[in-house]
């Protein structure tokens, strides 16, 4: 088996609610809204989010964006999206640093960040 395409789905109960709070995280419109209900956004080649109108997968996740400036986008995540973001973890044997965060539905999510 070779694996050539990824995607990850996020239910939410209120698909515009979602819809807008995916477009304010990825600073974009979506990739692909095949109908009503369901929208795609490529965050890298060939791995694809969809958000779907549905109930939420409780206890799942969460799904970490890598980034290049933690901090940035933990505070405009917070400030754009007015959510509560948790507060940054390293650990001295792990090479990154992640914070955790959950959509308005409960869909875990985070960021991580390489260190150098």
């Amino acid at each position: 088996m070779k694996i050539t395409e990824m995607t990850i789905q996020v239910r939410v109960t209120d698909f515009e609610a979602g819809k807008h709070f995916y477009q304010a995280l990825s600073q974009r419109d979506p990739d692909f809204i095949p109908h009503e209900g369901f929208a795609e956004w490529e965050f890298l080649p060939k791995c694809w989010i969809q958000v779907a109108e549905g109930e939420p997968a409780h206890g799942s996740g969460p799904l970490r964006f890598g980034v290049t400036d933690i901090e940035k986008e933990r505070l405009r995540v917070a400030t754009e999206l007015g959510i509560q973001v948790g507060e940054i973890f390293s650990r001295l044997e792990v090479p990154v640093k992640w914070c955790t965060f959950e959509d308005l539905w409960g869909n875990r999510l985070g960021f991580f960040e390489e260190i150098k």
